[in-house]
């Protein structure tokens, strides 16, 4: 162990502060998604129809394994499960 203090889950695995923000933003959103196919009471094969993605990216995606889907894809399955997802930006202090 090196002693190393962290802010964040995301700073103790990301290499940089930027990847952190990504790793952050990524779990945002497949949680939200997740949160969605199950509220709506969809079975995987279902939510693999919905969301236009095979059934086991559907297990995948409910299982949490983050490292199995980029921040782009997770924007697109967010939107077909009506969110609207905006990027803002602001310049650093």
């Amino acid at each position: 162990m090196t002693g190393e203090r962290f802010n964040t889950v995301w700073e103790a695995l990301a290499r940089t502060p930027e990847d952190a923000k990504i790793l952050r933003m990524r779990s945002e959103l497949m949680s939200d998604i997740a949160a969605y196919v199950q509220g709506k009471g969809l079975t995987q094969a279902q939510a693999s129809e919905f969301l236009g993605i095979t059934q086991p990216r559907v297990s995948d995606l409910l299982r949490g394994k983050l490292s199995k889907f980029n921040l782009e894809t997770l924007i697109g399955l967010s939107e077909r499960c009506g969110q609207q997802i905006s990027l803002q930006k602001s310049r650093a202090a």
